[in-house]
């Protein structure tokens, strides 16, 4: 009986992960992807030809609204291969985000919101604490100051203090809550953590003046996490110290978030409504335009933080799509609401794009690999000359395909001009 109870609860699970709500899907395809992408060989053509070695996936979402401005989605896909491993990089700081927001509303204590401002602890090895934040505007540490750089600038630091705020366990079991069921967050960004290392997370205090508000103490989970998935030795090498190791990169005990779910955690924040409420996250109207101003800004448009040197902070800092290749500012009738990544010679873009004045809006997700030579770790990847040209040139080839495509009834767009400085 237990037996059987358990895989009508897998059956469940996947079948609410494969219709998550009825306008997520109305079909999936590969066809239009490849009509657009041969189109511009000189831009392609080179990557289409070794699409396995690049291990590329594209999933490309056009939006219809009806009269009343609701959306239907129609998804393309180009070799979505969900079982099949690649590293996210720092595209798996969104959703960390999205959960970092929700634990405080679920936590539900007066005078406790994502700018309270906080102090870290450390307990446990390769832990680190924190006391203050100088490129804040009060000196001190918030979620939402973290979460801002992760957008503007993607913080390492800032995504690592998140997942030590939400802790190992309860990033799973919330992903696999919401269904999002290839979804793995069990480890810090660029600290080198064991598996044990990466179950303990830190303390913290939550405190307006001399009041404390509310601490979290240590965390330790005592179930361990591996990425039982094929693929996940990759290359013929790596650097380990400064040596190099002769042998596969173990990606095992990684981070892993599929194309499809890197997606959804957009649809998740920018068209809630259309999701089943079990797949929601616990979200206020004003955690929504927090998303939609910090993860449209760019640089120039920071005060706290401030980026002024405009040769490394430009307009086209972690927005690839479209901009990546250039230094051109980004006009104004257009926002890239997005997360980035790029690590181990992949490069990934996940973005809700929008041009207010034309009315296009388009979801567009993709992951490519550029190593060459095979060997990790060697800081020698082709992100310049292959990586980041193939997405830039992937989001304008689509972006100009929407801004003519044919549609029933225009969007009403307003709600996402949050950007204002």
């Amino acid at each position: 009986m237990q037996n059987t109870l358990r895989i009508v609860l897998v059956l469940v699970l996947l079948f609410t992960a494969c219709s998550q709500n009825d306008n997520l899907m109305k079909n999936s395809n590969h066809s239009l992807i490849v009509e657009l992408l041969n189109s511009k060989p000189e831009y392609f053509a080179d990557v289409l030809k070794k699409s396995r070695k690049h291990r590329l996936q594209i999933l490309y979402t056009q939006i219809d609204r009806d009269e009343n401005n609701i959306p239907t989605f129609t998804k393309h896909g180009y070799r979505l291969q969900t079982e099949k491993y690649f590293y996210p990089a720092s595209c798996v700081k969104f959703p960390a985000a999205l959960l970092a927001l929700e634990k405080l509303n679920d936590l539900n204590i007066a005078g406790l919101n994502k700018f309270t401002s906080l102090k870290i602890d450390s307990s446990f090895a390769n832990q680190t604490a924190v006391v203050a934040d100088s490129t804040s505007k009060n000196g001190l540490p918030s979620i939402a100051h973290y979460i801002k750089k992760i957008f503007l600038v993607s913080d390492n630091d800032a995504y690592n203090r998140m997942y030590e705020f939400i802790g190992q366990r309860t990033l799973m079991d919330k992903f696999k809550a919401k269904g999002f069921l290839h979804s793995n967050l069990i480890r810090r960004l660029s600290i080198p953590n064991t598996p044990e290392e990466s179950r303990h997370t830190n303390a913290f205090t939550f405190f307006e003046g001399d009041e404390i508000i509310y601490r979290q103490p240590a965390a330790q989970n005592d179930a361990s996490y591996k990425i039982q998935m094929r693929d996940t030795k990759q290359g013929k090498g790596h650097y380990s110290s400064g040596k190099l190791i002769n042998k596969p990169l173990d990606f095992s005990h990684s981070n892993y978030v599929s194309i499809e779910d890197f997606q959804d955690f957009l649809i998740a924040s920018y068209f809630p409504e259309t999701l089943a409420p079990e797949r929601r996250f616990n979200l206020t109207q004003a955690d929504y335009n927090f998303l939609y101003k910090t993860m449209s800004m760019m640089p120039r448009e920071s005060k706290y933080p401030a980026y002024s040197d405009t040769s490394i902070f430009n307009d086209a800092t972690g927005k690839i799509f479209i901009y990546g290749d250039t230094q051109k500012p980004i006009p104004d009738n257009i926002r890239i609401f997005n997360k980035t990544g790029g690590a181990y010679g992949y490069l990934l873009d996940n973005a809700y794009i929008v041009d207010f004045e034309n009315k296009v809006e388009f979801l567009l997700t993709a992951v490519i690999q550029v190593n060459e030579n095979q060997i990790y770790n060697d800081d020698n990847y082709e992100y310049k000359e292959i990586g980041v040209p193939f997405l830039a040139n992937l989001g304008r080839v689509i972006y100009n395909y929407e801004k003519h495509r044919e549609k029933m009834f225009q969007p009403d767009l307003s709600k996402f001009k949050v950007h204002e400085n």
